[in-house]
């Protein structure tokens, strides 16, 4: 494990050298291998109580047409990823208080019956909450921090508290969780050493996994207009040097990549990246979850996409997983 300080990580942020994506990639060969694993994603709700600044799934947003998928349709979902091949689903939602734990509670359980591991990204609960989640079944959970820069995450994220964030994150991590989380990379008034920030928290906390996608705004909120073109070569730097610090971890290559740059989900796992998380969201849906614009694939047939993505893994060398991908120890 390579013990960077933080000076160093801001030298590779600032750098523009290739070899920095190269060592990422063999420092991921050497540690979790040349699999791929995917993980099915299910969008089943876009209402959000939160406001935050960037995305389109903010509670002011009212050009958004709200959706919910109901139990059944999320458990029809996952059992159809399930048959797909998919060892992972990921059931991803607005912070949407429909969806009690109780409600939660059972659809887990359900979708666990198809041998899946299940992560949730739900947002911010209690402890307790998140324990009866766990008990449900639950196996990961994914809470992004977005910056590491209190005063930015303020100015951001109105009515949100920054210390109740890392608090749920190190309440997942106590529980049993494998725990992800993952920034955004160029911000408006976000400072390299602020990314670099963002970097040795993920190694304080020991994430299990870390997402990290550049900074895209949707049209319908605050900060359209803010969007910078470098933020894709920043965001894949982050993660290449996450790599190298946590070298066993899972790392996505996040969709907010392939949309800055079509190919950006494979540059993303020729740079450290080892996860991909298609999106099996019947279409009519998958269209109305925009946190961001530019989404490609809305349109396709959940398995097209999928053998589209095990061409294109096998033709970097790599191979799709079979298994439930949990982090390497």
């Amino acid at each position: 494990m390579a013990a960077l300080n933080k000076n160093e990580i801001i030298e590779l942020l600032n750098s523009n050298s290739d070899e920095l994506f190269l060592t990422a990639d063999t420092v991921r060969h050497e540690n979790v291998g040349d699999e791929v694993h995917l993980r099915g994603l299910i969008e089943f709700s876009n209402i959000c109580k939160r406001n935050c600044f960037y995305c389109g799934l903010r509670r002011d947003n009212k050009k958004i047409e709200r959706y919910r998928l109901d139990e059944d349709e999320i458990i029809k979902t996952a059992e159809y990823g399930a048959n797909l091949g998919y060892k992972t689903v990921v059931l991803q939602s607005g912070e949407d208080d429909f969806f009690n734990v109780k409600k939660l509670s059972k659809i887990i359980e359900e979708i666990k019956k198809f041998d899946v591991a299940v992560t949730l990204s739900i947002g911010e609960k209690t402890k307790e909450e998140y324990k009866e989640l766990k008990k449900a079944g639950a196996d990961r959970f994914l809470l992004r921090i977005e910056t590491t820069d209190e005063a930015l995450y303020k100015k951001f994220h109105p009515d949100m508290d920054f210390k109740n964030r890392v608090k749920c994150l190190y309440n997942l991590k106590e529980l049993g969780y494998e725990t992800g989380t993952g920034s955004l990379a160029g911000l408006p008034y976000q400072t390299i050493e602020s990314l670099a920030e963002d970097i040795l928290f993920y190694k304080k906390l020991n994430a299990d996994m870390v997402g990290i996608g550049p900074f895209i705004p949707h049209p319908d909120t605050p900060l359209w207009g803010e969007l910078n073109e470098n933020n894709f070569n920043l965001a894949l730097k982050m993660m290449a040097i996450t790599r190298i610090i946590m070298p066993k971890i899972n790392i996505p290559a996040t969709t907010a990549m392939e949309v800055v740059n079509k190919e950006g989900r494979i540059i993303a796992l020729k740079s450290g990246a080892n996860v991909i998380m298609p999106n099996i969201t019947n279409s009519s849906c998958k269209k109305k979850y925009e946190i961001y614009p530019g989404k490609e694939n809305l349109n396709n047939k959940e398995d097209d996409y999928k053998n589209l993505l095990e061409e294109k893994i096998k033709e970097i060398g790599r191979t799709v997983a079979k298994d439930k991908g949990f982090r390497k120890k």
